[in-house]
């Protein structure tokens, strides 16, 4: 502050969920001090042991994630949330800025060298995992120095007449190497196995959650690394079945006397949340009626014992991935309908959005015929 000269600098802390704690002390509770405007009017400096006025002190804090700040920290900040950038954001980021920059940096001019737009969209797909784009530079500053080196051995061997480098999606890997990240292609809906829709730190995910039923006593076992809220909601997804089982012409003994296995692959990768509810809803129903889900659909949401679909959170990022993995129809909480208006216009024009309150709209137009028929 006294290099700043001033008594009500803006302060910007940055990534302060990376904070760490061991025997020298919780750098978080010295914060707590700090950022709360309640107690830092009085903000006790050690060092010079005197109060100072800290109240009038902007702070800005950033954080990649809130999972790993303390609570009580936490509560003391206002969260104002930002969304990753989309795969049309980052390639419009890449050829405006990051390329032309990368380029000049390089001594590279443009009549020497070409990166096509698949090739883009290859290395954000495969190459990078991330919220922002600082991968993304890496990447193609890597692509500017390969292609250099390119260019300075034609010279020397003569061919300093030869065609510009075009860099595609077929001949990428030439420079980058294999790609770094797999992505799984969405496996087909069938009996028992539903698309659904997950949040990351990254960006938006479909998730593949399968079923299997086999004879035994009534058990329900989970895996795929599901956190404490997806396996209760796993929970209340089975009881909320059964629950409208004879109504739906299910016969109550499926549940004595078989088993159900709930699998979310890419085991290696944890998960947790409520909105997969709908899912693993429609899965189970799936299965013990032996009736296949429709293809190219996808569906997000908390699901209650009485078969409500409550609001998730994310739910831009989950439509532009059932975009991006070319889903047609997705299923999302009717009280989220609010969220579309950010959602970019490329996504309203392609998937058909359907708003749901309750867990039997989804029911009713995903399972293939026979319809469900009702007891009176």
């Amino acid at each position: 502050m006294r290099k700043a000269k001033s008594k009500n600098p803006v302060f910007l802390l940055d990534e302060i969920d990376k904070i760490g704690v061991d025997w020298r002390g919780d750098p978080s509770a010295a914060l707590l001090e700090v950022l709360d405007p309640e107690q830092n009017y009085r903000f006790s400096d050690h060092y010079l042991d005197v109060e100072f006025d800290l109240s009038d002190v902007m702070f800005i804090c950033t954080a990649n994630t809130t999972y790993s700040i303390s609570p009580t920290l936490l509560d003391r900040l206002e969260i104002i949330p930002f969304s990753s950038y989309t795969g049309e954001e980052k390639l419009q980021i890449a050829k405006k800025y990051l390329i032309p920059q990368q380029l000049k940096d390089h001594g590279l001019k443009d009549s020497e060298i070409e990166i096509t737009d698949d090739a883009i969209k290859e290395i954000i797909d495969y190459y990078t995992k991330e919220a922002g784009v600082r991968n993304l530079k890496r990447e193609i500053a890597n692509l500017a120095r390969k292609s250099m080196k390119e260019i300075v051995l034609n010279e020397e061997n003569g061919q300093k007449d030869k065609n510009k480098i075009v860099i595609t999606k077929d001949n990428l890997h030439k420079y980058l190497g294999a790609p770094k990240f797999v992505k799984e292609k969405v496996a087909p809906n069938g009996v028992g196995v539903v698309t659904g829709l997950a949040w990351t730190e990254y960006g938006g995910e479909t998730l593949t959650v399968e079923v299997a039923m086999f004879q035994g006593t009534g058990k329900l076992f989970l895996t795929g690394k599901l956190g404490e809220v997806m396996q209760e909601s796993a929970r209340a997804a089975l009881s909320y079945v059964k629950s409208v089982a004879n109504k739906l012409n299910i016969k109550s003994e499926v549940f004595k006397k078989n088993d159900f296995h709930i699998h979310i692959p890419e085991g290696a990768i944890p998960k947790d949340g409520p909105s997969a509810g709908v899912a693993l809803v429609t899965a189970l129903m799936s299965i013990v009626s032996n009736r296949k889900v429709k293809n190219d659909v996808a569906m997000t949401g908390e699901i209650t014992l009485q078969g409500r679909v409550l609001p998730i959170g994310g739910l831009k990022e989950k439509l532009i991935a059932a975009y991006r993995d070319g889903i047609n129809t997705v299923y999302f909480p009717k009280k989220n309908e609010k969220d579309l208006e950010e959602m970019p216009e490329y996504v309203n024009k392609k998937i058909k959005l359907i708003p749901v309150e309750k867990v039997e709209e989804i029911l009713v137009d995903v399972l293939e015929k026979p319809s469900l028929k009702t007891k009176k």
